[in-house]
């Protein structure tokens, strides 16, 4: 199995997802679009697609012009059948593929903080393993409001539209469950004087909340992305092109 990986802004690691792609020896082939890379035509040779975060909104095409092609990729690995995964603002990103909105510079929502399941999860294959409240990191002002047809599957108290579906294979999160702890602690050095602008208590915040967060959201980004590899194999099996 093949997975087209589209880094959007530097300092962008798949984490957990990483783990879970390397458990079932996942081929990636990995686009750096933030550093000039051309994003594919479509999607012919992959299986499916997983978008990454960044500082940056869906709807930044003077700085970043290649969110069209990537919106327009979007789509067309959706429309086939393929998995995708968009996290942060690859979930932003599908919104505007699907004809959601974008709704921009909302309050900081930032660090660990609790996202809860939706009646609709339970069913789900991929958000069904979040059973009740669990942390998990987060790091966005942007949010979307659901394109047509979108299934909500999780919220937390800042912003509804925390995880949710299109059709059977097209995963959106707003929330950074790839970020393992060494992540975290990562963006926590690399980030330090943009976070302190924002968050000046994170860093004396930061060993406490690792100790008491890292481990049960760890935990759920691995089971995340393992769940959605498994859904990737399975539409790939189901596949007829």
């Amino acid at each position: 199995m093949k997975i087209l990986v589209v880094e959007n802004y530097p300092n962008s690691p798949l984490g957990n997802v990483g783990e879970a792609l390397a458990e079932r020896d996942v081929q990636l082939d990995t686009v750096i679009a933030h550093g000039g890379q051309p994003i594919p035509d479509g999607p012919n040779g992959y299986d499916g697609l997983i978008m990454l975060g960044g500082a940056q909104s869906a709807l930044d095409d003077d700085d970043y012009p290649f969110l069209p092609a990537l919106a327009r990729l979007t789509r067309a690995f959706g429309d086939s059948g393929r998995a995708v995964l968009g996290i942060c603002l690859g979930s932003q990103i599908i919104a505007r593929a699907y004809n959601g909105g974008n709704v921009l510079d909302r309050p900081l929502e930032f660090g660990y903080r609790p996202v809860f399941p939706l009646p609709e999860a339970a069913e789900d294959p991929v958000l069904s393993v979040l059973t009740g409240p669990s942390p998990t990191f987060h790091w966005h002002k942007d949010t979307v409001t659901l394109p047509p047809g979108a299934v909500r599957l999780a919220e937390s108290e800042m912003t509804a539209n925390q995880a949710w579906r299109i059709g059977n294979n097209v995963y959106a999160s707003q929330f950074h469950f790839e970020a393992s702890a060494a992540v975290v602690g990562d963006w926590s050095v690399q980030a330090r004087d943009h976070i302190l602008e924002h968050a000046p208590e994170w860093p004396d915040m930061l060993p406490l909340a690792l100790e008491k967060n890292a481990g049960p959201a760890d935990r759920l980004g691995l089971e995340l992305g393992r769940r959605w590899v498994t859904l990737a194999q399975e539409l790939r099996g189901n596949r007829r092109d």
